[in-house]
């Protein structure tokens, strides 16, 4: 039950963080697209108070240090299939926490820089920081991915460090060239997928109904970690691992119309026109010109 809740907090975190930086990220770029340039993390725009602008950023500390505690306290869980701790299980997840607290350091060090003096680092700096951090989170979930005993996990871990590889890239790219709408747009896109796929790994893991059909849960393992999840015929893995794949395909469809969902809506809210659109001449202005065309017909006859 534990584990569920977890990824439900962290698919909730995720979601709204993505979706806060689309549509903060859209609207900077259609009020002034000459001026604009992407930022690690938007102030919240409907608020004059200085702390009410950090909202966001306090709650996204909150989050990530909760997820940080949570991951370091069941790195010390027992597996019932083997006496004491299970060596691989500590350090997977001791590794998650160190990522954790890596992005906790990370949003600290740029609310310093936004609220203090103390620390003056520019943005891209911190989108550099960022891509590393994501690199490292992909590496960490590909390497958990190569020694899971539970396929479904395997699979699930996988996937989620392709995600993170490709935030990476986005951050990369806009440590780079801090101009490229496109870049940051990925990243935001890159968040909510994430947020979607920790919330489909916590249904097929730990819920009966979303587990595919020719596996099950180990009954003798309470706590739900390590090879907890498991398939009885390789028939039956293969099956699990492709509806795993065609899932993240349909989140992948999900996350490219909430995309353009996002932008049609903010677009509509900022009341920006479409460059290059037709607007018709006054009646005046037409008739004005007729008279001009005659006139310059008959002359030249």
């Amino acid at each position: 039950m534990a584990g569920i809740i977890y990824q439900l907090l962290a698919s909730s975190t995720l979601l709204s963080l993505g979706l806060y930086h689309l549509i903060c990220t859209t609207r900077n770029f259609l009020k002034s697209p000459q001026s604009y340039s992407a930022k690690p993390f938007y102030p919240f725009p409907f608020s004059s108070n200085l702390r009410l602008k950090h909202l966001p950023l306090y709650l996204l500390m909150l989050c990530l240090f909760i997820a940080f505690l949570h991951q370091s306290f069941i790195s010390s869980d027992p597996d019932p299939l083997v006496k004491g701790r299970t060596p691989v299980y500590h350090f997977i997840t001791l590794n998650s926490a160190a990522v954790l607290f890596l992005f906790l350091i990370l949003s600290l060090s740029f609310f310093l820089s936004e609220s203090t003096s103390l620390l003056p680092l520019p943005p891209d700096l911190f989108f550099a920081f960022a891509s590393a951090i994501f690199f490292l989170h992909y590496s960490v979930s590909d390497g958990a991915a190569s020694v899971q005993t539970s396929d479904l996990q395997a699979k699930c871990d996988s996937l989620s460090a392709r995600v993170s590889a490709l935030a990476s890239l986005m951050c990369l790219i806009l440590a780079c060239q801090p101009k490229l709408f496109i870049a940051e747009v990925g990243l935001g896109a890159s968040l909510c997928l994430q947020g979607l796929w920790v919330l489909q790994t916590g249904l097929s893991l730990y819920v009966e109904a979303f587990i595919p059909e020719g596996c099950h849960k180990l009954l003798e393992v309470v706590s739900g970690v390590e090879g907890s999840t498991k398939c009885d015929l390789d028939e039956s893995r293969l099956r699990a691992v492709a509806i795993l794949d065609l899932v993240f395909v349909v989140h992948v469809m999900f996350v490219i119309i909430f995309v353009m969902l996002t932008y049609a809506v903010v677009a509509k809210s900022v009341g920006v026109r479409r460059l290059g659109s037709y607007e018709p001449l006054p009646a005046n202005a037409s008739d004005s010109n007729h008279i001009q065309m005659k006139a310059l017909a008959g002359t030249q006859a």
